[in-house]
Formats: structure tokens, sequence, C-alpha cells
């Protein structure tokens, strides 16, 4: 396959309120798109700071906890933190991030008013360990569904990812078929001969659909790369076709509310227009309340 030859919009958190419709349909079209400048000054130091006590203290001893998740380092061989589960829960400036006014309208864009955020992560690739993420979708639409609109993650960087361990994604391949994706993932090595590169500053951020085949190379010598991933899905796709309870996706939309709510709260909050968060129809909120926690299991919540 030929490399991509694709025009990327240049979009930036601070020159604008929301990505454009041609923006969108961009993201549409290739399964991704970079938005720059999206955490700045106070906030992006703040986040920077409560993400390194994390991986600090996950790095610290293997733990039991199994929010903190580990693998095998490619070149030491040891038991190396690679992710952190529910850190909305962790620390109070990523529930102020959850209502982030650009993301928040850039997703209504995508996914219409019944928004829900579902997964919150933190994914690390640890220095000088070379380490290969294999090409991969994230997840697959659930079978049976043709609403069009986009599952997806939004990837906030914390760290750079220049050309040595940065993201490849293959533009397009949203839209491919199963089979199609699979054979692409099961070829051997790291090819990019159909992919494109996409470097990152701290503070930037990819929507990636969860279906865009992307990967990373082992960065050889590649410094400490943090990203997290606040996922969201359209509220009609997660009624119909789950995979959570709907007990769930009501207690999720509480906790928006109350993000948002800190968000306004905060020095660097206090200073926006802050996302307004009106769902629709079956998905109304009749009465805002206090979540109990920002925590709410997967798998205590399956259909």
């Amino acid at each position: 396959m030929a490399i991509p030859k694709i025009a990327i919009p240049r979009v930036n958190a601070q020159e604008q309120d929301c990505i454009t419709d041609e923006q969108a349909q961009f993201f549409l079209d290739n399964g991704f798109l970079v938005i720059e400048s999206v955490l700045v000054g106070e906030e992006l130091a703040l986040i920077q700071s409560e993400m390194m006590k994390q991986y600090e203290y996950g790095m610290a001893e293997v733990q039991s906890d199994k929010d903190y998740q580990y693998a095998k380092g490619g070149k030491s061989g040891k038991q190396l933190l690679h992710r952190i589960e529910y850190v909305l829960d962790k620390s109070d400036p990523m529930k102020a991030l959850l209502g982030h006014p650009f993301i928040l309208r850039s997703v209504e864009k995508l996914q219409g008013a019944n928004l829900i955020p579902t997964w919150d992560s933190m994914v690390l690739k640890a220095p000088n360990e070379g380490i290969i993420v294999p090409w991969h979708r994230d997840a697959l639409v659930p079978e049976g569904c043709t609403d069009p609109r986009p599952i997806f993650n939004v990837d906030f960087y914390l760290d750079e990812a220049d050309l040595q361990t940065c993201l490849w994604v293959i533009p397009g391949s949203n839209r491919w078929d199963k089979e199609t994706a699979r054979a692409r993932c099961i070829q051997p090595g790291f090819s990019v001969d159909d992919a494109i590169p996409v470097p990152m500053k701290p503070g930037d951020v990819i929507l990636h659909d969860i279906q865009v085949l992307h990967g990373s190379p082992a960065g050889d010598g590649n410094p400490l790369r943090r990203t997290v991933y606040y996922e969201f899905r359209p509220g009609e796709i997660e009624q119909e076709f789950g995979p959570h309870t709907l007990e769930y996706l009501s207690l999720k939309q509480q906790v928006l509310l109350d993000c948002i709510k800190r968000r306004q709260e905060t020095a660097y909050g206090a200073q926006e227009k802050s996302y307004e968060y009106k769902p629709v129809g079956a998905f109304k909120i009749s009465q805002e309340r206090t979540p109990d926690t920002h925590r709410y299991p997967h798998g205590q919540f399956w259909r």
C-alpha cells in the first residue's frame, strides 16, 4: 500500500471554540484529528504534575491494585507500569479536565447532545525500553449497529512524542471491514508503508476513532510518554447495544455534570465559557445529583 497523501487540517484550541464542520468531516473520513494547545499554562503543568505522582507511585513497586497494570519491559525484562485505569477517581485536576469546554463541544458536534463519557485511563511508554505498540484497533463498533456517529478516544498528550516515539495511524482504516483490518494487523514487523506519523507536543490532543488502525514503533532511547485517554460514546448506541447497563449511563451523566462544575471552580476554568451539557429525549436529566464516586468499574455494569 502507498503512503496516504492527505492534507491534515491545523486545529488550535486557543484560536477557536470548537472543531469546524470541515475538521469534523476530516475526522469522520480519516479516523483521527490533531488539536493543538488544548492544555496550556497552569492546567498543563498541574496535570503533568498530578500524573507524574501516579506514575512514580506505580513505578516504585508493582502495586496489588489492579488499576495499575504492568507489562515486561522490552530491554530490562522487568515488570513496568504501562497503564493506569480510572484516573478521574485519582485526581481532582483530572475531573476538571473531563469538563474541558472545547473538547466537550467538539465531542457533541461528532456524537450529538447525548454524549456519554466511558473509559478514563493513562497509558505509559516507559523510557528507554524500546516497546512496540503493535497495529491494532481499540475496539469494534457493536455488531449490528448502523448508527454512523463515531465512538472515539480523546488522547491528551502530557509529554512530547517525536518521530522516534509518536503514534502512527493508517488514515481511513476506521472504515475498513474486520477482515481487511485483521489482515493488516497481523503483518510481520511494524511496517509504516501505508501509515503516517503523528508527532505531538505536550498539551496537544488526538481524537481517534476506536476502529482506526494505529500503533507505535519501539522508539529505542525514547523518553517517558504519558497519554491520558477519555473515551466518549453516543448515548443512543450505548442504550441499544451496550456494553454498559442503562444505570451506568445515568451515573456517568452525573459524573460529567459534576466535572463540569468542578472545572468552573478552577482558576483556568473560571476564565472560559463553560460547556452546557443538555442531553435530550430519554437521556434528559431531571435532577442533578452529586455522584457518590467517580469510579464506576466497567465489570459491575456489563449487560
